[in-house]
């Protein structure tokens, strides 16, 4: 049995709903891990719960993710010596004297936000931590904030060749039917690129969101607040912040924007150097294939090969300890922490991260309950969806949007693009080409064909990660903008699903003009323009007049 059949959505479905009604995330997650515990225990809640417990440490005995918790709690100890130092504060003060307005503001974000491609963590957690005191001084709202933060993750990551994330979903493409088109993955991949039209207008939404000045449903009343003075965020409405360590100014006044600046540039700088060092570094021992030095490592495989085959959990988590202790001995000769007091700085970014890597393990661990087949203690909902759509004789035509609704649906539900991804993706590429051959097109068109389904997997699978309540990296973005995370999550939801209804439209549009990626991104981009200037009327339209 591959899954529990209707009973497998009950999970997902139930924790969204009780994090919309209760406004507890933490609580809602776990009981949706309870409830697909006790659908795989056949309703005994004795074992579900003993079941519940293996399956949480079993998400933390992973390599990957320890290491990522780790990642997040050693940059939560960073932005405590931020904070301690008076060197966030100090930032915020320079840019808030140079940068003279909000549009200003909102642009440098988002332009940093590009500028990290290569690993959706990195980017939320620093951009976030960098940005908020400059945001926070021009009233611009934190959900606005992690919208950006979030914006400029995932959508950016799978959008550039040398990501983290390109690796993992060159991965999947594989078998007879794969190598029957006579390309690499990367070529593969690079077709597909003007095909993931969701993660392409999700970035420019943020460019066109900022220039036109415009909001809509509720990101447009978190706007009003904090143009009004009245809060830069609502935990009356959406509940307590995930995690948050206070700016405040140096008691000495030595603290100066550069305090800031040097140690998230090293950081910047080593993350960038140990993913392809992480890499040369796995290759030298004696087993066989490796070799005997780092720089034979090094000769032997290209930087961009290297950068993309690193395992960024080990890569990140490298970084943030050499950039900790980096940051630590810095601040002591600036003379802005004593041995005294650099401990409790360090103690109060640990604390302050809490209730983010707590949140990020019950998101996993439903993540693995709803991914997972009965065999290995899920309910199969994935495999349930799949079964239900991709394989009920669709037209060629359709299988894209067909694949672009489902990815989302599992993507959201399941709080995992990569987990899609690598659902959706074996599945879909050798259905679209053995139809395509079928049909009697030539192979060239083949490959478009089978580009655009591929893109369009992709762009649903992120359309989860994006904006789901229970996605880590969306989870981040709330933590790295300090906003309520149920406040990130319904400010930012519709506008993914506003971009997701136009994606689905240039898909039908691209698959009908024969897999056509010039008539999807023209087709999108109508409807998004359309869209972006009548949905404000629609939805509660919010001119702010934005500072000069």
């Amino acid at each position: 049995m591959e899954h529990f059949g209707i009973l497998s959505i009950i999970p997902p479905l139930l924790t969204i709903i009780l994090a919309i009604l209760t406004k507890d995330v933490i609580v809602s997650l776990f009981l949706g891990i309870f409830s697909g515990t006790l659908i795989v225990a056949g309703g005994n809640p004795f074992q579900a719960m003993l079941m519940l417990a293996d399956k949480i440490a079993d998400t933390l005995a992973d390599g990957w993710s320890i290491r990522i918790v780790l990642f997040t709690i050693l940059l939560g100890m960073m932005v405590g010596l931020l904070s301690k130092t008076g060197s966030a504060y100090a930032l915020g003060d320079w840019a808030s004297k140079k940068i003279k307005t909000k549009t200003g503001a909102l642009l440098f974000t988002w332009v940093f936000g590009l500028l990290i491609f290569f690993d959706d963590y990195f980017n939320s957690l620093t951009i976030g931590t960098c940005m908020r005191p400059l945001t926070d001084a021009k009233r611009i709202s934190r959900a606005k904030l992690a919208y950006i933060l979030d914006s400029t993750a995932a959508p950016v990551a799978i959008l550039a060749p040398l990501s983290t994330w390109v690796v993992y979903v060159m991965g999947q493409f594989s078998g007879a039917e794969f190598e029957s088109l006579g390309v690499t993955p990367m070529q593969l991949f690079l077709r597909s690129i003007p095909f993931n039209l969701y993660a392409i207008f999700a970035v420019f939404m943020v460019l066109f969101i900022t220039i036109t000045y415009k909001d809509f449903g509720p990101m447009a009343r978190s706007a009003a607040r904090a143009e009004k003075g009245i809060g830069l965020y609502d935990s009356k409405k959406y509940g307590i912040i995930a995690a948050q360590v206070e700016s405040k100014a140096h008691d000495s006044g030595k603290a100066k924007a550069f305090d800031f600046v040097v140690p998230i540039l090293a950081f910047v700088v080593i993350a960038l150097t140990f993913f392809p060092l992480q890499f040369w570094m796995s290759q030298v021992g004696s087993g066989e294939g490796q070799v005997a030095t780092l720089g034979a490592a090094i000769a032997a495989t290209p930087f961009a090969e290297a950068f993309n085959n690193s395992d960024s959990s080990k890569a990140l988590m490298y970084a943030s300890i050499i950039s900790l202790a980096f940051a630590y001995v810095y601040y002591l000769i600036r003379g802005l922490i004593k041995m005294t007091t650099g401990g409790e700085a360090l103690l109060d970014g640990f604390k302050a991260m809490t209730p983010a890597v707590t949140i990020l393990t019950l998101a996993w661990g439903i993540g693995s309950i709803i991914k997972s087949a009965p065999a290995d203690g899920g309910v199969g909902m994935a495999a349930y969806v799949s079964d239900f759509v991709v394989n009920g004789n669709f037209p060629l035509y359709f299988v894209p949007i067909v694949v672009f609704i489902i990815s989302c649906l599992i993507s959201f539900a399941a709080g995992t693009s990569w987990g899609t991804m690598g659902i959706m993706v074996p599945i879909t590429m050798p259905v679209m080409i053995t139809l395509a051959k079928n049909a009697g097109m030539d192979p060239n068109a083949v490959i478009n064909a089978t580009a655009l389904a591929i893109g369009a997997v992709l762009g649903g699978s992120v359309f989860g990660d994006h904006c789901s309540p229970i996605s880590d990296t969306t989870i981040l973005s709330s933590t790295g903008a300090a906003c309520p995370h149920l406040e990130h999550v319904a400010t930012q939801l519709p506008y993914a699903a506003f971009v997701a209804l136009c994606a689905g439209i240039g898909i039908v549009a691209a698959s009908l003009a024969g897999f056509n990626a010039i008539v999807g991104l023209a087709v999108t981009a109508v409807v998004f323009v359309a869209g972006t200037l009548l949905l404000p009327r629609w939805l509660g339209e919010a001119h702010y007049k934005l500072e000069d």
